[in-house]
């Protein structure tokens, strides 16, 4: 009975663990902030939308993330309102949504020229 529990356990570990270690793709995206709010009901993350933009008050794509790290939260709700670029990397395949809600995990911001 144990190893019937175990080994599922053990399995989704190790998954989680392969997919938030290893990056598919890392880069920058710069734009405006439009949200950044903590949700989860048992895991708490950050979950925010960014709003890339072609010229002053236009908006030509958002870009949904997650911040795990609350330093980087605060840094980015202390900068709404302005042009800011996020760091990421996207993790593909990450087996549950208990570690964020989207691929794109920001690890850093600073603000930007407009």
């Amino acid at each position: 009975m144990v190893t019937l529990i175990a080994l599922p356990t053990l399995g989704l570990g190790v998954w989680a663990a392969a997919a938030l270690s290893w990056s598919y793709s890392d880069g920058t995206r710069a734009g405006f902030v439009q949200k950044i709010s903590r949700k989860g009901w048992l895991c708490k993350t950050w979950e925010g939308t960014l709003y890339t933009d072609i010229a002053k008050g236009f908006r030509s794509d958002s870009f949904s993330f997650t911040v795990r790290n609350d330093s980087v939260a605060k840094a980015i709700a202390d900068l709404s309102g302005k042009r800011v670029t996020v760091t990421y990397s996207q993790h593909i395949g990450v087996p549950t949504s208990c570690f964020g809600e989207t691929e794109y995990f920001v690890t850093a911001v600073q603000e930007s020229p407009e």
